[in-house]
Order: structure tokens, then sequence, then C-alpha cells
């Protein structure tokens, strides 16, 4: 009699999956989605997928640098039909500057995110983290633009099939970059300051395209951190002095379009700007 579950997903099938992800972003050009393959896969199989992504990166000389969260404000959760968030890692390959130019062909289908991004000054570990554990250990918060990528489609343009959420996860939860600004809060200032009052001001080409508050990351920015390290804990792992943390975009996500030049406005925590070519 045949079983009546899913086979199992095999390391190799993993790093196969991986590979083609890997490709899609060295190319610029998209491959299938991973579920349309293994529609029965689980987010735990498609992190493993993302762990062997990152292992390729690392042979490859790469470095991490931190880690981005992402379905963070329960609209996109609701639409990712999911109750918890997801991560990705960063890499110093995935590291742009402030005020730069960036080939917007490099990408599948570019979009950018509105965020903070939490550089924490020791490590973080444990079980029952909350926004106190966080603040204590982060050594300063800065502004932060997350370029994002589906390296996967969207929507399959010949069978109209959505990406999933663990399609996404499989593919660095759709994390391909960080522009940081250069002012922010340090330590001293962080215990006087209401990160959920922090905000943005995003244009495109002179116009206002979105405007957003920190808010909008389940509440305060430093519950997305808090629920990483905690996921982490759970595998072994932890949050590192030195990483810098995406702690989930308050905005809806920006396309990009060659040609583009975009300027963020974070009032008291500055301006920057970026252009694609």
């Amino acid at each position: 009699m045949a079983a009546d579950y899913p086979p199992s997903f095999t390391d190799e099938q993993a790093q196969h999956e991986a590979g083609l992800l890997d490709h899609a972003e060295q190319t610029g050009e998209q491959v299938r989605q991973t579920t349309s393959v293994y529609p029965h896969l689980t987010l735990d199989d498609a992190y493993r997928v993302q762990a062997a992504w990152l292992a390729r990166k690392l042979a490859r000389g790469e470095l991490v640098v931190g880690h981005k969260i992402g379905l963070t404000s329960k609209a996109m959760q609701a639409a990712m039909n999911i109750d918890t968030p997801d991560s990705g890692f960063l890499t110093d390959r995935m590291v742009f500057s402030p005020n730069t130019e960036i080939a917007a062909d490099r990408f599948c289908d570019p979009k950018l995110e509105v965020e903070l991004a939490f550089v924490l000054g020791s490590d973080v570990e444990g079980e029952n983290l909350g926004v106190n554990e966080i603040l204590a250990a982060t050594d300063r918060i800065v502004p932060a633009i997350e370029l994002i990528d589906a390296r996967s489609p969207r929507r399959d343009p010949e069978t109209g099939r959505t990406r999933t959420v663990v399609d996404t996860v499989a593919d660095n939860a759709a994390d391909a970059g960080i522009i940081c600004g250069d002012e922010g809060l340090d330590a001293a200032e962080l215990a006087t300051t209401d990160l959920g009052w922090l905000g943005a001001i995003a244009r495109r080409n002179g116009e206002v395209e979105e405007t957003g508050l920190a808010a909008g990351v389940l509440g305060h920015p430093a519950r997305g951190v808090a629920w990483l390290a905690q996921r982490y804990h759970q595998q072994g792992m932890m949050l590192r002095a030195g990483d810098i943390v995406l702690a989930g975009s308050f905005t809806r996500p920006i396309d990009v379009r060659p040609g583009d030049e975009f300027q963020f406005d974070y009032g008291r925590l500055g301006a920057f700007g970026v252009r694609f070519t």
C-alpha cells in the first residue's frame, strides 16, 4: 500500500534548489518556483535550502554580516497565509553604500523596503527575550533600505501559480541587499527614544512614494529582533556582536525601474539616496 505522506526532501535536493537560486542571483534571470516541483515542501525544508545557499556563498569567500526579518506586518502575514515572520541572511557582498548608483539589471525583480537596522554591541541568545533585552544589546540603530528580489516569479507567467511563503524563505526571504544611512541613534539615545515614532518618507524621482512609522513592525521594531534571536536559540545559534539586523519594513515594497532615483528622509536620523542605472 502506498504511503499517504509526501516523500522526504533530501540534502541533495536542497543543494540543487540552492544552486538554481544562486545562478538566478548571479545572472539576473529568474528560475522556476521551488514549490512548483516540491509542492509539499515545509518551511523547515525552505530554511534548509536557504542554509545550503549560504554555504555556497561562504565557500566563495563571502562573509556573514547580518540578518533580515520579513513579514512583520499583519497585512503581509495575512497575504502570505502565515502567522509568523521569516528571516534571511546578509553577506558583505550584499552591502551597498548610501548615495551611490546600482545597476538595476543586476537583479531579477528588484523592490525597496524602508526599515531600521539594529547594530548589535553584544551577543544575543536565549528563550525569553523581549524589547528591553534587545535594546540593551544594541550598539546603535541606523536607517536602512532593504533591496529585495524574487529569484523565482511572484506569479508564474505560464501557469499563473503564485509564489508561496515557502518559495520566499528558500529564496533567502527575498533579501538581495542593504543600504544604510550614516546617521542613527547610539546606545545612550535608545533609552529616551520611542522607536515606534521613528519614520521615513520615501521619494522616487522627486515624488512621495511611501511613508511609514516603525510601530508598523510588530508594534515595536525590536520585537522582530527578539523573535529572530529566540528562533536561532531553538536551533543552537545566536545573534553575534557586530551583526546588522534588518528589523522589518514599515512601508509597502517600492518597485525599482532603471533610471529611478530615490531619496529617503528619516527626519532626525538623516537622509540618503540611491540611483538605479
